[in-house]
């Protein structure tokens, strides 16, 4: 059985955020890129055969009469680009607290604003080493949904190693649109990594650090076994046998404080946005709120 990720009363709140905040930042979706990539200002560039998914009021129905076939008409943009939204697709998403199915609503929420912004895009899980694609590109709204379909049905396991999985995209570009990597980070890869390559590359990047209530202020004392969600099995040594006290609880929290600023001062000195959403709040003012806000300090 599937996930219900999204439904009609979500997307009518995505539509009304999606306005508002499309009228007070210009920097992430439909933003003033200068591309060669194609879109619809004013100018004629070319045609192609219609694929589905494609806007149907871009047919030329006078190129259909003379071909018997549906050409869609491409104009030269200066806003379209490719974004690229890539998925934690480890095991350790899938806490049971709600984690995977909220990363994954934010996944459809920042690709809908993207077709919404008329930027193409594309949607990865990371698993192990490389990226798994989820449906195909998306270049209009009956695409999104179908890919949205196929979002429902992904699965969470194994590892994730996200420096390897960004480098090993063959779909990277350059300097052609926004990638986001959507993840706990909570991991042992050097995630860090990655968003040096995408800069290299000359790629937008935005961190969207998906976390629960339990992670930012768990409820954890005396002894218990605390279990890998990534472990083999129940003797792997990702899991651990230890009694947490008070000075414990006080060290993590602690860690977990540095941790989380060391991620946000790494992406303000690389001028990477960086959004921190929990799972507890509703997905789109924890994050549409800080995308704008994100974007009004770089």
């Amino acid at each position: 059985m599937g996930r219900n990720i999204i439904d009609d009363d979500f997307i009518g709140r995505l539509e009304t955020l999606g306005l508002w905040l499309k009228s007070q930042m210009t920097g992430y979706f439909g933003g003033n890129h200068k591309t060669n990539a194609y879109g619809s200002t004013v100018e004629f560039a070319d045609y192609r055969e219609y694929t589905p998914g494609d806007d149907l009021r871009r047919i030329d129905w006078n190129m259909y009469g003379r071909f018997d076939k549906y050409f869609i008409r491409l104009f030269t943009d200066e806003r379209q680009m490719h974004n690229q939204i890539l998925i934690d697709g480890s095991a350790s998403m899938e806490d049971g607290e709600g984690k995977a199915d909220y990363a994954l609503k934010v996944a459809a929420a920042l690709g809908f604003l993207s077709v919404q912004g008329m930027d193409r895009t594309s949607m990865k899980m990371m698993k192990g080493d490389s990226l798994v694609n989820v449906g195909q590109r998306i270049t209009g709204k009956e695409s999104f949904y179908a890919t949205v379909n196929e979002l429902e049905e992904v699965t969470f396991e194994g590892g994730a190693d996200i420096s390897a999985a960004v480098k090993n995209n063959p779909e990277t570009g350059f300097d052609d649109g926004l990638t986001v990597l959507i993840s706990d980070f909570f991991t042992e890869a050097d995630w860090k990594q990655a968003v040096d390559y995408l800069l290299y590359k000359k790629r937008e990047v935005l961190l969207v650090q998906v976390v629960t209530p339990a992670e930012v202020s768990p409820d954890y004392y005396g002894r218990m076994q605390l279990v890998d969600a990534e472990a083999v099995d129940i003797d792997d040594r990702k899991n651990m046998r230890m009694r947490i006290t008070k000075s414990e609880y006080k060290a993590y929290l602690q860690a977990l404080s540095d941790y989380l600023e060391d991620m946000k001062q790494f992406c303000r000195s690389r001028n990477v946005g960086y959004v921190r959403v929990n799972t507890a709040n509703p997905i789109e003012k924890e994050l549409l709120n800080q995308l704008y806000e994100t974007e009004a300090i770089r």
